[in-house]
């Protein structure tokens, strides 16, 4: 299998040095994803794209591949190629014109061909041959250059013909750790997590500080989300995950703070708690959910007095999004399951918010307030690998039978993401499969199960994470039979720690 990686439009503006080390960055991370998923594969670099080629070429290893390609950062697109020798123009529009023949029937299509090297012809006058070629030997509709249904892709590169069977779309943004590192404030509910999610997109290695208000349930769900999140968009590089213990400070924030002031207060301390933790872990930023006025805390001037006290810069990539927008963009990345589900803590402290922040208000509000009680909260601190947070017994999720030989009466259910079914569907010889993505599953499963009150139910997603987690969440409400389908092969090994994740152990 042979796939070529279109970089990110933003990494092409780039100067030549950048450039070169932003390449060679996301070079790293596909060689180090492959390796951990144990796929052999040779990535190539080329000036304007990068070539991975494959070593194998069964459907379970392409299915992997396209998850890999379509969720790393710097990645605009993955085009999936069959590549040939050329000879001549006919010769290639040949090749081309038998990949694209029954996909054009009855539609109207436009050809798009690339080229580069030595030929006696230019990209134009290849799309006018091919796309005359296409209306006299096949079933295509028309040719509309503006809105095709089809759109026939094909790059001649010298002496080659590389025929595009399909387009991946990719997660764009930087290759992940070109742009630093920051230290991202989650609870697990919309707004952290999308935050979190978008500072990594953008190239930012993003570890993980939670705040624990509501005991371990809520830590549990927390480490299920960033694990999520880590393991599906940022698993190239190791993190940290930090537990700070918090239901003292806001015992003593409930008891010594006036009612008005506790909300900003409670912020004030989580960025100083936040600002010792990025301290120890030598990060330069921190990162919140935050958007302005979504909350009475998040006013302008409510988020001017609690910046007083970090001494990092405080990073909001939510800050002009409309909530709607956000809880669309968690559906997307898969988080909308875990934060309808999160309980919002902070919340419960916010009794007749103060919205126009006062800094001497506060100061004499947290002069009431014990610091003694912040300082040993930082001492309790637990600071894990990402990829250990889920790995005791108290998550459940090792209790979740994982299956790589279906039985003949067990039924599979697909639960990713609509566009990641269809760019690599799941097919087996013995068991029906059926396609309900992550976020309608809940909705579905009664009544799947109400109608096969004997069936295993097998949970299938590309890396394990998300059926993990969904089946253990049905098994403990008791609502059937769920497991977890692995493909053979593709069960994970331990995390093995790459050259240049030294730092972090």
């Amino acid at each position: 299998m042979k796939f070529v990686i279109k970089l990110f439009p933003e990494i092409t503006i780039k100067s030549t040095s950048v450039r070169k080390q932003m390449t060679k960055i996301l070079r790293q991370n596909l060689q180090n994803m492959f390796r951990r998923h144990a796929i052999s594969v040779d990535v190539q670099n080329r000036w304007d794209s990068l070539i991975v080629l494959v070593n194998r070429d069964d459907d379970a290893a392409r299915r992997q591949t396209i998850q890999i390609l379509s969720h790393t950062p710097g990645i605009a697109a993955a085009l999936e190629i069959t590549e040939y020798t050329f000879t001549t123009l006919d010769e290639a529009y040949q090749r081309v014109r038998d990949a694209y023949r029954e996909r054009v029937a009855g539609k109207s299509f436009c050809v798009r061909i690339k080229r580069a090297g030595q030929h006696d012809f230019t990209s134009h006058q290849a799309e006018i041959y091919m796309g005359g070629g296409f209306l006299k030997e096949t079933e295509a509709l028309r040719v509309d250059l503006h809105r095709p249904e089809v759109t026939v892709l094909a790059e001649l590169r010298n002496d080659k013909v590389q025929v595009v069977q399909q387009t991946i779309k990719g997660l764009g943004g930087y290759p992940l750790g070109s742009q630093g590192e920051v230290l991202s404030l989650i609870s697990g509910g919309f707004d952290s997590t999308v935050a979190s999610y978008l500072m990594t997109r953008r190239g930012l290695k993003t570890h993980f500080c939670f705040f624990n208000l509501g005991g371990s349930a809520h830590e549990i769900g927390v480490k299920q989300v960033s694990h999520y999140l880590w393991s599906t968009f940022g698993e190239s590089h190791r993190v940290k995950f930090v537990t700070v213990p918090f239901e003292k400070v806001v015992a003593e924030i409930l008891t010594n703070v006036d009612t008005g002031q506790m909300g900003v207060v409670l912020k004030r301390m989580m960025l100083r708690a936040a600002s010792r933790v990025a301290e120890n872990l030598n990060l330069p930023a921190l990162v919140t959910g935050e958007a302005v006025a979504q909350v009475a805390s998040q006013t302008i001037t409510n988020l001017a007095v609690i910046d007083d006290v970090a001494d990092r810069m405080v990073l909001r990539p939510l800050a002009a999004m409309d909530k709607q927008d956000i809880i669309d963009t968690a559906r997307r990345i898969g988080t909308e399951m875990f934060a309808a589900t999160m309980p919002e803590y902070c919340g419960v402290i916010s009794v007749n918010p103060t919205t126009v922040g006062d800094r001497s208000k506060v100061a004499e509000a947290e002069a009431k307030f014990d610091m003694a009680v912040l300082e040993q909260a930082l001492a309790d601190a637990t600071y894990q690998r990402i990829d250990d947070v889920l790995n005791g017994a108290e998550s459940g999720l090792e209790n979740v039978d994982i299956i790589t030989t279906p039985g003949l009466n067990d039924v599979i259910i697909d639960i990713r993401h609509p566009s990641e079914a269809a760019d690599a569907p799941l097919t087996l010889t013995n068991n029906s499969v059926l396609t309900i993505p992550f976020f309608d599953l809940d909705n579905r499963v009664n009544e799947l199960t109400k109608q096969q009150p004997d069936t295993r139910f097998l949970l299938y997603c590309q890396k394990g994470t998300m059926s993990k987690i969904h089946a253990h969440h049905l098994m403990s409400e008791q609502r059937g039979n769920f497991a977890v389908f692995m493909e053979p092969g593709f069960v994970k090994p331990a995390y093995k720690a790459e050259a240049s994740d030294s730092s972090e152990d």
